[in-house]
Parts: C-alpha cells; sequence; structure tokens
C-alpha cells in the first residue's frame, strides 16, 4: 500500500509504503484521553499514573490528558485522589476538571474510558469518534469485568483499589500500544 502525503512548502507529494507511514504515525505525539464521570477520581489517576509509564519507558511521544462526561470544570481532584497518588509518587493537586468535548474528542487518537457506559455514552453522543473509544481494560485485553469501579464517596480503601487496577491496566494498555509501534 502506497499513501500519498503532501509536505507543507515541499510543494510536492511524498509517496510512502507502509514502513514509512506507520514511521510518520510513530513520530508524531500520540494523544491518548482518558474520560470518566466527573474527572475528579479515575480519569486524572489514569492521567497520572499512565503519563509516569509512558516517561519510564522514554515515551516522549506520548500526549496524555483526561476529562469526564459530568464534569465541572475547574473542579479539583478529590482528596482522596490526590492522598492515593501522592503514596504513588505522583502529584495532581493542581488538577482541574474539565468537561468532554467534541474538540477534546477530535483531538484524541485514543480515548479510554473507565467504563463501558462511559464508551457507549460517548459513541452515541460523538459518533465519529466511536472507532477510538475503549474501555482502559478492554484495550488492555482484559474479557471480563470492564469497568473500573468509581471509588467517589467510598473511602480511600476504595480509591487504593480504583489506582492498583488502573496501574495493571494501564501497564496492558501500553505493552499494546509498544507491540502495535514494532509491529
Amino acid at each position: 500500500m502506497t499513501v500519498e502525503i503532501l509536505i507543507t512548502g515541499c510543494g510536492q507529494p511524498l509517496m510512502l509504503g507502509e514502513e514509512g507511514r506507520l514511521a510518520l504515525f510513530l513520530a508524531k505525539p500520540q494523544k491518548i484521553l482518558f474520560v470518566c464521570t466527573g474527572n475528579t477520581c479515575r480519569s486524572p489517576m489514569a492521567e497520572a499514573i499512565f503519563r509516569q509509564l509512558v516517561q519510564s519507558k522514554n515515551g516522549d511521544n506520548w500526549q496524555v490528558s483526561s476529562a469526564g462526561i459530568h464534569a465541572v470544570s475547574g473542579a479539583s481532584a478529590t482528596s482522596e485522589a490526590v492522598t492515593v497518588l501522592r503514596e504513588l509518587g505522583l502529584d495532581i493537586s493542581g488538577h482541574s476538571a474539565r468537561l468532554l468535548t467534541e474538540e477534546l474528542l477530535k483531538d484524541a487518537d485514543l480515548v479510554l474510558t473507565m467504563t463501558a457506559a462511559h464508551k457507549q455514552s460517548i459513541q452515541q453522543q460523538f459518533p465519529a469518534a466511536a472507532d477510538r473509544v475503549f474501555t482502559v481494560k478492554e484495550f488492555a485485553g482484559e474479557i471480563s469485568n470492564l469497568d473500573i469501579p468509581d471509588p467517589y464517596g467510598q473511602g480511600i480503601t476504595a480509591y487504593r483499589s480504583a489506582a492498583a487496577e488502573l496501574k495493571k491496566s494501564l501497564a496492558g494498555v501500553w505493552r499494546k500500544l509498544e507491540s502495535k509501534g514494532s509491529e
């Protein structure tokens, strides 16, 4: 397969084979958007955990962000989320919630949700993004119990449990992305 790409300023199309197209795709920053309900617990925890994972693997080409389907823009991360991530050496104390928008979805290469209900809601509300939306666990290759339970209001133990599930699943997400990059 050959892909024709016009590079600005060059004036001539550049013909790339499959390897060149893959290299070009991997050379540009990849944008991953994590989505939950309020963008104060799970998705900011996922964002921070995945960012740390990417940095530890020298994944400089990845941009990681988060948003919420029903977020109140500007809300802080919950104190429990801040505490649990601090225990993991991560700081989300400056997090500011964002409402999921069509623009954020258009800008994302991959959208990972915390639950199947979040995934379904996005696919129904924004059908153009449907093929880029997966639950975190689904994308990681897990086949059952695809939801990361919402720890909101459940106490610090529920937050620690959610963070542990995210760490495990996000390691699977990274393995999948890394294997796609080396194909």
